[in-house]
């Protein structure tokens, strides 16, 4: 293996940001350190997924991808199991799995972690053998992704909107979930299988999610009324989900989940066409991550308030033309 030799892959279209000029940011500055950098721009799905295992096959050390939770997932499903390492420039829509491990969504301080080197021994998910990095889920969200994967434009906005969209004539389904020697059944407005704590944009399905210790959280949400659904969307980005009285959840190494029939799931936020029966699997320290080697622990709405201060500052960066 090439310890010096890193292959950068870019989604030029993924979010809302220009990636103009960051082929020749990253190069320059992975290669104060020594670093060479070979960049791959994708243009459809699966590319990504076909150039990394290309870059695994000719020893490079490390993939970083500039993206968001599709790229990343598609990135990082050709890592498990290997040698290289993974790397995150977050330059999507949620950048789910990258706020998380307490990656920055501003391209700077995200090379840093890179150039520190720190890498984690991290797990993956798999739903019927289809990894996700962040979060699997049935149900509501299943149907938002496939709606907001419909839309010509990105961003938060539109997400919002597909939402509220499908949140008007949304039935909730009964699921029978079997885990941990116990089964569950229940109608349910969302199933979440969480390998992460957030979707993305902050909003913590999981917020106590570790993505070290060899289980999956998983969050049922209960049908309820219009009430207690805005109830839960508001703890969603607080970080006090699990207590709310609408939410059931509970740490598993594996699950089986029963439906009446195929329909939508998300795969990372990517909509996908799922069996009556899902088989999802922790798969524990299987993957190499770049992390930063000092993210503190989860606190309920200090956490989030603290990321979205964050976000504003990378925005009004960008504003004035700092990457």
């Amino acid at each position: 293996m090439d310890e010096n030799r890193y292959l950068l892959i870019i989604n030029p279209i993924s979010g809302t940001g220009n990636k103009r000029g960051l082929a020749e940011y990253v190069a320059a500055h992975l290669g104060k350190a020594g670093i060479s950098i070979d960049v791959a721009y994708t243009q459809g799905h699966g590319d990504a997924t076909r150039f990394t295992l290309d870059a695994v096959s000719k020893g490079y050390a490390a993939v970083l991808a500039a993206g968001g939770d599709g790229t990343v997932n598609e990135t990082a499903r050709a890592l498990c199991g290997t040698p290289t390492a993974l790397g995150i420039i977050p330059s999507g829509s949620g950048n789910g799995l990258a706020r998380h491990l307490g990656i920055p969504v501003d391209p700077a301080p995200a090379i840093d972690i890179i150039l520190k080197g720190n890498i984690v021994d991290c797990d993956y998910g798999t739903a019927n053998g289809e990894p996700f990095f962040c979060t699997f889920g049935v149900g509501f969200d299943a149907a938002v992704s496939e709606k907001f994967a419909k839309q010509k434009r990105r961003g938060k906005l539109s997400y919002i909107r597909s939402a509220i969209s499908e949140y008007v004539s949304y039935n909730p389904q009964v699921y029978t979930i079997s885990a941990n020697g116990k089964i569950l059944t229940q109608k349910a407005f969302i199933v979440a299988c969480c390998n992460a704590s957030q979707y993305g944009n902050n909003a913590y399905i999981a917020p106590t999610a570790s993505i070290t210790d060899g289980l999956l959280d998983i969050t049922i949400v209960h049908a309820g009324t219009p009430l207690d659904t805005a109830m839960v969307g508001v703890d969603l980005f607080t970080g006090y989900i699990n207590r709310n009285t609408m939410i059931n959840t509970f740490r598993t190494p594996s699950a089986v989940i029963y439906r009446t029939g195929e329909g939508p799931a998300h795969l990372d936020g990517d909509p996908v066409t799922m069996d009556d029966i899902m088989t999802v699997k922790c798969h524990h320290n299987a993957i190499r991550i770049f992390t930063p080697a000092d993210r503190g622990r989860f606190r309920p709405i200090i956490t989030p308030v603290q990321s979205a201060m964050s976000d504003l500052g990378t925005a009004i960066g960008r504003l004035f033309g700092r990457r």
